[in-house]
């Protein structure tokens, strides 16, 4: 019998790496370690997730405390801006109690020139926050795009197509439709 060469041995029980060039990465970087080192890799790695899924749910919380803080806040200066408006129509209703309650005690024509001041102090209040009252009149030619055409009244004292009365006035809100005018439109009259 012969002896066999255990430096021989040890190179017949190693792995070929024919496909790969020398000096090239692994493509299994798992490949040559044992059990140890690749539990200890493992373990690297599950740590390394642990952290980055720790992050995201962190970031996670943060945004959604973000967000209902912001909600919060806008729901904060919407009340705030109802109560000023709101502060603000006070006094014209103080005004309107005032003429219901002079209506009972002087004649008629004082009581209209009441009410023509407290709506004259309520457009300019509204006037104040951003309201116009759309320039609408009968004769004015319909525009569907401000107007709202409420019947169509067949008439030979006005154009086809103009308004021949306002039922309510229309509205704009810093430049953005409020109502449109509420209108009576003229037709041809029946032959």
């Amino acid at each position: 019998m012969t002896e066999s060469d255990p430096k021989a041995e040890k190179k017949t029980n190693r792995a070929p790496y024919a496909a790969e060039p020398a000096g090239a990465p692994s493509a299994a970087p798992w490949v040559g370690l044992d059990a140890i080192a690749l539990e200890a890799e493992l373990a690297r790695v599950a740590a390394e997730r642990d952290t980055y899924l720790d992050h995201l749910r962190r970031l996670k919380a943060e945004f959604e405390n973000y967000r209902k803080r912001m909600q919060r806040e806008s729901d904060l200066l919407r009340k705030l801006a109802a109560e000023d408006v709101i502060t603000a129509l006070l006094p014209v209703i103080d005004n309107m109690y005032r003429a219901c309650s002079a209506a009972e005690r002087h004649d008629e024509g004082q009581v209209v020139e009441g009410v023509e001041r407290v709506t004259g102090q309520l457009v300019a209040l509204l006037s104040s926050q951003g309201l116009q009252e759309l320039p609408v009149g009968a004769g004015d030619p319909f525009d569907p795009t401000v107007h709202e055409a409420v019947m169509m009244q067949p008439t030979a004292d006005h154009d086809e197509g103009t308004i021949v009365s306002v039922l309510e006035r229309g509205y704009m809100l810093h430049d953005k439709l409020l109502r449109p005018a509420r209108v009576i439109v003229a037709s041809r009259p029946a032959e």
